[in-house]
């Protein structure tokens, strides 16, 4: 007898994936497609899939596609003046998304041109704030949470103690940019750390690894 083939990982359509590779930001193909196979995974619960740190709104078209998917909403968080290693005179900094009146990163109007080329405006809602601020007045439940802001650990263990909290069980919980080596210590460590602690708390068990993205599910109730 031949076994059944394993059913392959959802995937966004091909015009999607075109928006995603335009957008401006820093994830690669094969962690986008790993982004997106989770969302569509933590769709079938019903509730918002949310995302810290919005930048430009590359994985936000992913987000918004699975949402759009799966019934539900996007929610993406982001104060949008660019995180540590964005500002001047930093290697991820981007002279075409400085607002050329206040000189300061204003990423917002990049965000909604990407979101509109793609024709997914109406499957997400943008929260401009901080994420902390935003998470102390946030009322319900998510089944996804995508932590990608900052890359220090003040602002990333923010994230992940504002938002962890609100994770249903059962829900996914991704970390992006984890870099265990130290070389890495500006743009990975912080993550990384905050990965170790989501494990170490019992309330998370790992589900994947792709590149620097890891998924984690929401098995148990401490965090």
């Amino acid at each position: 007898m031949t076994a059944p083939a394993a059913a392959s990982a959802p995937a966004p359509k091909p015009e999607i994936l075109d928006a995603f590779t335009a957008a401006k930001g820093f994830m690669p193909v094969d962690e986008g497609l790993a982004l997106y196979a989770a969302a569509v995974a933590a769709g079938s619960l019903g509730l918002p899939l949310l995302e810290v740190g919005t930048y430009c709104g590359r994985s936000t078209v992913l987000l918004a596609d699975a949402a759009r998917a799966c019934g539900v909403t996007a929610i993406t968080v982001d104060h949008h003046r660019g995180s540590e290693e964005q500002q001047p005179g930093w290697e991820y900094h981007d002279a075409e998304v400085v607002d050329p009146e206040l000189g300061l990163m204003d990423t917002l109007p990049t965000f909604r041109r990407t979101l509109h080329r793609a024709g997914l405006e109406d499957h997400v809602i943008a929260v401009v704030g901080r994420s902390p601020q935003v998470a102390a007045v946030w009322g319900g439940q998510v089944g996804f949470v995508f932590v990608d802001g900052g890359h220090t650990d003040e602002h990333a263990n923010a994230d992940y103690e504002g938002w962890a909290p609100h994770l249903a069980q059962g829900g996914l919980l991704l970390i992006h940019d984890v870099f265990p080596d130290p070389v890495d210590e500006f743009t990975g460590q912080a993550p990384y750390r905050v990965y170790l602690r989501a494990l170490a708390s019992g309330a998370f068990t790992e589900v994947s690894a792709t590149g620097s993205l890891r998924v984690l599910r929401r098995t148990g109730a401490g965090i």
